[in-house]
């Protein structure tokens, strides 16, 4: 009768995650499962609860960050993230002492500062952008 128990556990840990779908409970299915098949064996309730608790955690901490790694790898960055790594045109010459700059990219006017505090990029270079710092785009010179 534990093995039934084992195995709506691994169910009701299947069923959590289906309706989650954030990596959290599927680790402890594993380790349902290893406990129905250790309670199959005939071992005692601590053995068998021994072996969840080991296979869940032997689970979470090797395969979650593959998983994590695999599954992150399809998010499509969007709105201003998107920005990152693309080349722009400085319309305003970047001066952080003087707290002024801005780029046209995609068709926007952007406030832009250099990732550099000292240097002054003049108006018409070509820059890409780094990071972006609350509303101002970080740039960089592309060396051509």
């Amino acid at each position: 009768m534990t093995v039934m128990y084992w195995l709506l556990a691994a169910a009701a840990f299947l069923v959590l995650e289906m309706l989650t779908m954030g990596l959290t409970s599927i680790w402890f299915a594993g380790g349902a499962l290893v406990g129905a098949v250790v309670a199959r064996m005939g071992l005692s309730l601590g053995i068998q609860v021994a072996a969840f608790v080991v296979v869940s955690i032997v689970l979470l901490m090797l395969t979650r960050p593959l998983a994590g790694k695999y599954l992150n790898s399809r998010t499509v960055k969007t709105n201003a993230d998107s920005l990152v790594g693309e080349a722009c045109v400085v319309t305003q010459t970047i001066d952080n002492l003087k707290a002024q700059g801005q780029v046209l990219i995609r068709g926007q006017v952007w406030t832009a500062r250099s990732t550099k505090e000292d240097l002054v990029i003049p108006e018409d270079s070509r820059v890409k952008v780094i990071e972006i710092s609350g509303v101002k785009l970080m740039v960089e010179p592309v060396s051509e």
